[in-house]
């Protein structure tokens, strides 16, 4: 019988009580073993060499050395993987976008508004993605460029240009699902397509209020086609892409015959997340048919494999992310065993598909 060993776990914050309710919620699970907690960053970078944890959960917002610093210090030295714990405050999301370009494999948001009740919430959550990110030990790369250092990861390949795209443009809009790692994947793929690309793009990627409108203006930055937070009656347009905004549901509808309209809903249904990508996927197959794409990126769950299915059943295109390239082999192995994904690619790969679908 083999014995598996505990997730060796290091807790980095400045609060004390956080440090503990932290700890707490992590001893909970039989599969993780607290080896050891700090209270900022000199402190984690002194531990860290002696204790050597499998995965490290890391404050954003500490005094003397942030978490940011700490961490860049962590992916140069001691590359393994780090969670990023992040107040649900803008300023907060804009750090915690940052984390991720500098080497963080996800972030747990946590709650400040009073109540202990509160932060037990994260515990699910909390613990799902220690046992991912515990995955990820040896595939977490020392940053090594200078574009890297500054805060941009690299991106493998060339933008694609307009000679690049099929002369038919029969599909016009790609609606995108991802979760756990999904920024850093679609970060891998909207700065490759070119300003002219042929159709929308909708993106649900599951993140609380205040970290959508932060990482769509980041996106935008590095790409050649306009990314942003979408906004109720936003008309789905050719090289645009919208992403919806955390806590909202987002569906597209035809008011009228030339024009596809994004309608924002909170979570009436109750649904697990808010936004969610079956939502989107369904009402994207109800009015695009065989014109729209579905793709499904890294991430816990299943959400995804309904509005894959609605997807395949009107016609569409479908394409899933491979087990080797997902953070996460949830959301695109639901897709996958199911059978409604006509391509499985590595997300290398993934951006140049997508063109040659539209």
């Amino acid at each position: 019988m083999t014995v598996v060993s505990p997730i060796r776990v290091l807790v980095v914050d400045d609060s004390a009580f956080m440090r503990k309710a932290l700890s707490a919620m992590l001893a909970d699970d039989p599969r993780v073993a607290v080896i050891g907690t700090a209270r900022n960053g000199e402190e984690a970078l002194e531990k860290i060499p002696a204790l050597r944890p499998d995965v490290v959960t890391l404050d954003v917002e500490m005094p003397g050395m942030n978490g940011l610093e700490a961490l860049r210090w962590i992916m140069d030295q001691y590359p393994m993987p780090v969670l990023m714990v992040s107040s649900l405050t803008e300023e907060g999301a804009r750090e915690t976008i940052q984390a991720l370009e500098f080497g963080a494999i996800d972030y747990v948001p946590k709650q400040l508004d009073g109540v202990a009740t509160n932060i037990a919430g994260i515990q699910h959550d909390l613990l799902e993605k220690v046992v991912a990110a515990a995955g990820m030990v040896g595939r977490v790369q020392r940053r090594r460029s200078g574009a890297e250092t500054n805060g941009h990861s690299p991106v493998i390949g060339c933008r694609m240009t307009s000679a690049t795209i099929a002369a038919t443009r029969g599909s016009k809009v790609v609606a995108i699902g991802c979760s756990t790692g999904g920024p850093k994947a679609l970060q891998d793929i909207l700065p490759l397509l070119p300003a002219d690309f042929p159709a929308g793009l909708l993106i649900v990627q599951h993140m609380p209020k205040y970290f959508t409108k932060p990482f769509a203006e980041r996106m935008d930055q590095l790409s050649a086609i306009q990314v942003r937070e979408a906004c109720q009656g936003d008309i789905v347009e050719p090289g645009v892409a919208l992403i919806a905004p955390g806590g909202m549901h987002m569906r597209v509808v035809r008011r009228r015959p030339t024009d596809v309209e994004i309608e924002l809903a909170s979570n009436r249904e109750g649904l697990a997340h808010a936004p969610s990508v079956d939502i989107l996927m369904e009402s994207v197959a109800e009015v695009y048919g065989s014109r729209g794409v579905g793709v499904i990126l890294t991430g816990m769950g299943h959400d995804g494999l309904e509005g894959m299915r609605a997807i395949q059943r009107s016609h569409g295109r479908t394409l899933a992310q491979d087990e080797a390239s997902s953070v996460v082999y949830g959301m695109p192995k639901a897709v996958v065993e199911d059978g409604c994904a006509q391509k499985v690619l590595p997300l290398a790969s993934i951006a140049g598909e997508i063109v040659n679908m539209v």
